[in-house]
């Protein structure tokens, strides 16, 4: 088979011959048709040396894939040879640290728990978009550890509750939006008014401007009546905001983290990368603990690990997009139909995109 590696920190994509991994107990390979491209991606690339220390080169990168099962491992009795799936790839996981579970190729190994029927309607192209956003969203607010919710359900009673979501047109945040949502809580979210009408249609019912003056005022003005269950911080500025909110309201004051303190669009440098985590950090422990908040930071494959990947993945997800009740968001984009295109798509996705997924097809896509 084909495989996009990349060879050595910071060296561009390179797509070569590779040998295919056979499944393991508990675990699918799936011949990729689509795959989706995450700023995670092309952070490894310029910044592995920092936040994937132990990652061993050459890699193969990528989170978000859709294809057809081709093999099966010992144990698995969810799928079959030629089922459609979408599923998260791990490969870059300290636990994992294995190109065989990457998604940047024609085949990848994954976990069967993390894996999910594609019901007829949807092409492999709108399936791609949602492994890694969903996980993110869901390890985020299901967790015992991170703001422990109730699970999402097919008729879920309200609870009553309202949850915070700063950052809704991401890629996590509209996942997010839509799992709160589904498991019977209001949901307040933050985002640029064009995404509005979008994210109220995802289940959002109230949505607030993230660059207006005040906007923090006005949330804890709208959560005055309310009872606040847990906010999640998506982009940059948003884990201050939140601790603050979620300060000054009532309820579970509790934030989980899906944003370092630092980004690198413009450039990585190790010392200033390192000051920037540690200072941004402390300021916002600091900030956390002054306000009464309990902050903890996200890491998008948590759920592997727990209750919540089975609960997701097994679950709800499969009815829940065979019912139309769940949709593959953000939009898709397709910007290349080959492994050669996905380095393309990782410098395009790193100038940034909004409300968008961009996506690479390979042979067979619909």
């Amino acid at each position: 088979m084909l495989a996009a590696r990349i060879p050595a920190r910071n060296r561009p994509l390179e797509v070569g011959a590779a040998a295919r991994t056979p499944p393991g107990p508990g675990q699918i390979v799936v011949r990729n048709h689509a795959v989706a491209v995450n700023p995670l991606d092309w952070v490894i690339q310029v910044a592995g040396r920092l936040a994937y220390r132990w990652l061993k080169y050459p890699a193969v990168l990528g989170a978000d894939l859709a294809g057809e099962v081709a093999e099966v491992g010992p144990g698995v009795t969810r799928f079959r040879a030629g089922d459609r799936v979408l599923a998260l790839a791990v490969g870059t996981d300290r636990d994992a640290n294995s190109p065989a579970q990457g998604a940047f190729q024609e085949y990848t190994v994954v976990q069967e728990v993390l894996a999910a029927p594609i019901p007829a309607a949807m092409s492999y192209v709108d399936a791609a978009v949602l492994p890694l956003g969903l996980s993110t969203a869901a390890s985020a607010l299901f967790p015992d550890g991170q703001l422990g919710l109730r699970h999402p359900a097919a008729n879920a009673a309200p609870t009553g509750q309202t949850v915070l979501v700063w950052g809704g047109s991401t890629s996590v945040g509209s996942n997010a939006i839509q799992l709160a949502a589904a498991a019977g809580y209001d949901v307040i979210t933050t985002a640029s008014p064009h995404n509005a009408e979008l994210l109220t249609e995802l289940g959002a019912t109230q949505v607030h401007d993230y660059r207006k003056p005040g906007v923090e005022t006005d949330i804890i003005k709208a959560l005055s009546d309310r009872t606040l269950a847990g906010a999640l911080a998506i982009g940059p500025g948003s884990a201050p905001a939140c601790i603050r909110i979620a300060g000054a309201s009532r309820g579970r004051r509790r934030v989980s983290v899906a944003t370092a303190p630092v980004t690198f669009e413009n450039g990585f440098s190790l010392p200033r990368a390192v000051a920037g985590t540690i200072g941004g950090v402390s300021r916002w422990q600091l900030a956390a603990w002054r306000r009464g908040v309990r902050f903890t930071f996200v890491w998008g494959s948590d759920l592997k690990k727990n209750e919540v990947g089975p609960a997701v993945f097994r679950d709800f997800l499969p009815a829940a997009l065979a019912g139309g009740r769940y949709r593959a968001v953000p939009r898709a984009l397709v910007v290349g139909t080959s492994l050669a295109d996905l380095q393309q798509a990782m410098d395009r996705q790193r100038r940034g995109v909004s409300a968008t997924k961009l996506v690479v097809t390979l042979p067979g896509a619909e």
